[in-house]
């Protein structure tokens, strides 16, 4: 199988990462910070050295200030319900994953006042357009890095700038970017870092997390055990504690710290280099063929190595069909999980197609990729669409 779908969760992992959890649970599968016993105090080992991995990651001074989370979306959650009240106003983009606009939804629906500042049509953003949108009940900034759809480079240091000038909380999504892009949350001005631990960290499914600036005050979204200050009937105010109501997944966790190991040891930078050039080697070859139309800016320094693209005539769910059952790729055709994107695009109605590629896809699948699109566009558009028109494929 050739995986491009890592924009949704990475794959293979590294081996390292099954091992350290197949270890944990064999050996340290005890409740971190609920005993003194041997076997709990190495299990909260384990999840102290993952938040300090990811401290040094993000350049966070202090680990507590990670809350560990089941993944973005709560962790989005989390900083969005926390910190946004009846009579708040908050600035996002037209480009936002539902995992944002989702949250921003219901709290617009309970007084909660929402700009969605539109991008252009290859979903880029202009800081001055954020800044027009500011207003006297301005709270908050909240914005991908980069789009899930086209990979679309936010200009988040710029954006970050801003909200520190304008004396507001910056909100960042880090989903297609944290462990390939660099992520400094003092020089950036990021207040509340959201990140998976499934993508770009090379963790399990079932992983992610927040950080949250020293001076920011969230409202929990659950409370209950914390193995700490367990006498008081409210919330311990300490972090991590604060937001991380029972049992983490420390398995999950052990494998997230092996991830982040990992990309310690390669080297982010060369991470990145290796996506990317792959990146730019799909993007040439789509150039050349016909019909074939990329979504997203033209500059290759602009984007994440995520690609959506439409075939003339082909109907993008049926295409990602056959992609997977006759040309082994996995990839993911549809909405992905951006309505507003494809607004933005134009391309609610007849969706796309994306590639998303990751440090273990090579130049040969690249161009087995282009070999499999250039035979697509051939076929004839009625020819296609009624001979595959059983495909079943998703198209969410």
């Amino acid at each position: 199988m050739i995986y491009f779908d890592n924009a949704a969760t990475s794959w293979p992992k590294p081996v390292e990462v099954w091992k350290a959890m197949e270890h944990c649970i064999r050996n340290t599968g005890a409740n971190p910070g609920r005993a003194g016993h041997r076997m709990a105090l190495e299990a909260g080992r384990l999840v102290d050295e993952a938040r300090e991995l990811l401290a040094s990651l993000f350049n966070i001074s202090n680990p507590d200030q990670i809350v560990f989370t089941l993944n973005a979306t709560e962790a989005l959650n989390l900083a969005i319900k926390g910190l946004l009240k009846p009579g708040d106003h908050v600035i996002t983009s037209s480009v936002e994953h539902n995992s944002v606009t989702r949250p921003l939804y219901v709290l617009q629906n309970n007084g909660v006042e929402v700009t969605k500042v539109s991008c252009a049509k290859d979903a880029t953003i202009k800081t001055r357009d954020i800044e027009k949108a500011i207003k006297a009940n301005t709270v908050a900034i909240v914005i991908t890095h980069a789009s899930n759809v086209t990979g679309t480079l936010m200009p988040i240091g710029e954006i970050g700038r801003l909200a520190k000038k304008k004396g507001l909380r910056f909100i960042v999504d880090a989903a297609q970017t944290a462990g390939v892009f660099e992520l400094d949350v003092s020089f950036m001005g990021i207040h509340l870092l959201a990140f998976p631990g499934h993508k770009g960290l090379y963790g399990p499914t079932g992983v992610g997390g927040l950080y949250l600036a020293g001076n920011v005050e969230l409202t929990p979204l659950k409370e209950g055990g914390t193995g700490s200050s367990s006498k008081t009937p409210w919330q311990p105010e300490i972090l991590p504690e604060r937001y991380e109501s029972g049992t983490v997944n420390s398995v999950g966790i052990a494998g997230l710290a092996a991830g982040l190991k990992f990309i310690r040891r390669e080297g982010m930078e060369r991470i990145r280099k290796h996506e990317m050039e792959l990146t730019r080697r799909f993007l040439e070859g789509a150039e050349r063929i016909k019909g074939l139309t990329i979504y997203g800016p033209a500059e290759i320094y602009e984007r994440a190595p995520v690609i959506s693209f439409s075939l003339e005539g082909k109907n993008s769910a049926l295409v990602g069909g056959v992609l997977d059952k006759q040309y082994n790729i996995a990839c993911r055709a549809g909405l992905h999980c951006a309505p507003d994107a494809h607004r933005t695009l134009g391309t609610l109605e007849q969706k796309l197609v994306r590639f998303s590629f990751s440090y273990f896809n090579n130049e040969e699948e690249i161009d087995h990729s282009l070999h499999a699109l250039a035979e697509i566009a051939a076929i004839p558009p009625g020819k296609f669409n009624k001979d595959d028109e059983d495909d079943g494929s998703c198209s969410c």
